[in-house]
C-alpha cells in the first residue's frame, strides 16, 4: 500500500490489447489507479510533457521496450532525465541479457517478462513506487550470473563501514525511507549514501549495486 494514497501509472506499449488489459486490471486494486497510456515511447514523452505542465505526473510507468519508432530504453533515459522522481518498470516479452542492461542502465527500477501474474504487477508497481527494486526472477538469475561472469568491479575497501551496511540492505529490497529508520538517520542522508555508492563502484542503479553486492559477498543471491 502507499500510505493511503493511490499509485498513479501510466502504461505505455504498442499493443492497445495490452494496454485495454492491464487498465481493466488494475481498476480492480484499490490502491493503484491507471492514468493514461501510451503507443510508444514518443507518445509517452508527449504524454509526460502535457502532464508535468498540469503537475499530475504519475508514479510509476509500465514501459514495453519494443516498440516503434522510439524504443522504451531510449523513452526510459530520456524520462529519467526529465523527471527523476517518475519511477520506470521495464516489461518485455522475453529475457535478452542486452536488453535487460540497457534498461537497468537507463534507469528502470524494475523489469517484468508479460508473463508475469497479474499480482506479480501489482507487487512490481509498488515496489517502484516505494524506491525498491522488482526484476522478474529469471531476470534476476540472469544479471546475477551475467555479473558473476563480468570484469572485477572496483575494490570493496571504496566503500566505507557505513556504505557497505547500506548497500547490504540495498540489496535486501529496502527503500531509503526504511535505511533511514533502521538506521536512525534522515531519508536525505539515506538517499546521498546510497548515490555515493553507486558513484564509488560506476553503478547506475539500486538494481546494479544490489547485484554487486550479491557478486561480491556482501549480499545473499536472489532467491
Amino acid at each position: 500500500m502507499n500510505d493511503g494514497q493511490l499509485i498513479r501509472v501510466l502504461v505505455v506499449d504498442d499493443h492497445r490489447v495490452v494496454r485495454e488489459g492491464l487498465r481493466s486490471y488494475l481498476e480492480l486494486i484499490d490502491d493503484i489507479e491507471m492514468i493514461g497510456d501510451a503507443s510508444d515511447g514518443r507518445a509517452a514523452l508527449d504524454w509526460l510533457a502535457r502532464a508535468n505542465a498540469g503537475s499530475s505526473l504519475p508514479d510509476v510507468v509500465l514501459m514495453d521496450l519494443m516498440m516503434e519508432p522510439m524504443d522504451g530504453i531510449e523513452a526510459t533515459a530520456r524520462l529519467k532525465e526529465r523527471y527523476p522522481d517518475v519511477e520506470v518498470v521495464a516489461v518485455t516479452s522475453f529475457v535478452e541479457e542486452e536488453k535487460v542492461h540497457a534498461a537497468l542502465e537507463a534507469g528502470a527500477a524494475g523489469y517484468l517478462l508479460k508473463d508475469a501474474e497479474a499480482d506479480e504487477v501489482a507487487a512490481a508497481i509498488r515496489a517502484a513506487r516505494r524506491g525498491e527494486v522488482h526484476l522478474d526472477p529469471a531476470v534476476a538469475r540472469q544479471l546475477t550470473a551475467s555479473l558473476r561472469r563480468g570484469p572485477a568491479a572496483r575494490p570493496k575497501d571504496l566503500l566505507t563501514d557505513r556504505e557497505r551496511e547500506i548497500l547490504r540492505m540495498v540489496a535486501q529490497g529496502k527503500a531509503n525511507k526504511e535505511i533511514a529508520a533502521e538506521l536512525v538517520i534522515s531519508e536525505r542522508t539515506a538517499r546521498t549514501h546510497v548515490s555515493n555508492i553507486l558513484s564509488k563502484l560506476n553503478l547506475n542503479s539500486r538494481t546494479q549495486a544490489a547485484l554487486w553486492a550479491v557478486r561480491e559477498g556482501l549480499a545473499p543471491p536472489p532467491p
